[in-house]
């Protein structure tokens, strides 16, 4: 089973950008599809980005199309989100989690069967 570990959090102006990492120990990164979720003050975890297991299928919530990218470097077992042009309302626990199905991006938190601890993002006005 693989072990991940969010990292790059950290307080930020509005339209600054950030890039969260998901290091993955254990297993190799392209074995599952990756994706973030957040989770906002007082709310549930919601789907922001996804990577299938070939890096050949990207998915974004809306709120997050145009501003987010999401990529990885199998080389170093790495998921990155790129965060651009951040707002207030992305403030959040930002978490990366494994699939084993892979090869589709799904939003749904059930179907993640690994889960990093997050990291904060805080966007300020």
């Amino acid at each position: 089973q693989v072990q991940l570990v969010e990292s790059g959090g950290g307080l930020v102006q509005a339209v600054d950008s950030l890039r969260l990492s998901c290091a993955a120990s254990g297993r190799a990164i392209s074995t599952y599809s990756v994706g973030w979720f957040w989770r906002p003050p007082g709310e549930e975890r919601v789907f922001v980005a996804g990577i299938n297991r070939e890096g050949t299928k990207t998915r974004y919530a809306d709120s997050v199309k145009g501003r987010f990218t999401i990529s990885r470097d199998t080389t170093k077992n790495i998921v990155y989100l790129q965060m651009n042009s951040l707002q207030p309302e992305d403030t959040a626990i930002y978490y990366c989690a494994a699939d084993n199905l892979g090869s589709i991006v799904r939003i749904a938190r059930s179907s993640y069967d690994y889960w990093g601890q997050g990291t904060q993002v805080t966007v300020s006005s």
